[in-house]
């Protein structure tokens, strides 16, 4: 008799409904997206945005709104675009400046990492340090540019001095930010598990932490690359080789506008493409292994 009563519960269709639902929710969707639904969704919007853009652009150009020394032209910039290509130096500029801004987003990481992991887990370091780090992160970058040209002159060195004034605290404090959410109980867990030191923070801290941390990344990278703008254009010299912010000042100082429209187009397409190639995809990656990426 009892075993006919727990098979009708069982069967019941309430109980089946609910425990369909939870399977549901414990089920992670990881099917592909195909490809149309890509271009529809991810590649037509911004295609669309940069048609409407260059529509507007023509016609102000079109109805005279200003001189063409001021507004040059679509057509004009492209000219000035495929006048660099024939003489074989936009990828050189391109890449003088996406070399350096990569390197020294590296030398911000490898020092943004461990500074960020001290502070948030060091109670008197946090109090001496935090209010700094806080206070670098909203200098403008631009500051530090005549006294690096001071201490270390006009080469190299001065422009990564740069860059990591302006990363490294957006590195610490995302990071901070990331452990600060981390929720006690994991710490505890880790602790009873024998995951501490070093190995704590490797395994537990970091990635518990990782989803504020990635956020620090972006906006660490995105400051690398207006400090390395800021200080290309500051502290020209033929020494340092012709970079995007070189090319920007060259614009400026021989009133060439379209060469000056079309330095800020590839600095804007850089950190667009630098955003699509490396942090997207690891911002996907990080939400798909918690489950909040239905999709991809």
């Amino acid at each position: 008799m009892a075993s006919t009563e727990t098979t009708d519960v069982k069967d019941s269709p309430g109980l089946g409904s609910l425990e369909a639902g939870l399977d549901a929710l414990e089920t992670v969707q990881t099917h592909r997206t195909p490809v149309r639904e890509v271009l529809v969704k991810k590649v037509l919007p911004p295609l669309t945005a940069v048609a409407l853009v260059l529509v507007v652009w023509q016609v102000l150009v079109s109805a005279k709104v200003t001189d063409e020394y001021k507004l040059p032209a679509p057509s004009a910039v492209l000219s000035s675009l495929k006048d660099m290509w024939l003489q074989g130096t936009l990828l050189d500029i391109v890449w003088t400046s996406v070399s350096r801004g990569l390197l020294g987003f590296l030398l911000a990481l490898a020092i943004g990492t461990p500074l960020g992991l001290i502070v948030a887990r060091v109670k008197f370091v946090r109090a001496a340090i935090g209010p700094i780090l806080s206070g670098l992160q909203s200098l403008p970058s631009v500051a530090w540019v005549p006294p690096a040209v001071l201490w270390l002159g006009l080469n190299d060195s001065m422009m990564y001095a740069v860059i990591l004034l302006g990363a490294v605290p957006s590195i610490a404090n995302g990071l901070v930010s990331g452990v600060d959410q981390v929720p006690p109980l994991y710490l505890r867990a880790g602790r009873t598990l024998g995951a501490t030191g070093v190995r704590g923070a490797w395994h537990i801290l970091m990635p518990a932490a990782l989803p504020g941390y990635l956020a620090g990344l972006k906006q660490g990278w995105a400051f690398s690359w207006r400090s390395l703008m800021a200080a290309e254009i500051i502290a020209s010299s033929p020494d340092l080789g012709l970079g995007l912010g070189q090319l920007l000042e060259n614009g400026r100082n021989n009133s060439d506008m379209p060469g000056i429209f079309l330095a800020i187009i590839l600095i804007l397409i850089v950190g667009i493409a630098i955003d699509l190639l490396i942090f997207s995809p690891l911002e996907r990656r990080v939400l798909r292994g918690r489950g909040l990426l239905v999709k991809g």
